[in-house]
């Protein structure tokens, strides 16, 4: 399953810019995040057929 990462303003809650990784790399985003005050907004993304 993939996801939606998006960093969000401190200010206003826009999101500033976003990433789509898989559920493995979730925990590491949201720990790195945590370390530094960040905040995110995360959403599952639809998967895609190859």
């Amino acid at each position: 399953m993939r996801f939606e990462i998006m960093r969000l303003d401190d200010v206003d809650g826009t999101a500033v810019d976003s990433t789509v990784v898989d559920a493995a790399s979730v925990n590491r985003m949201v720990q790195q995040a945590a370390a530094i005050g960040q905040r995110l907004y995360i959403r599952p993304t639809e998967s895609t057929a190859s």
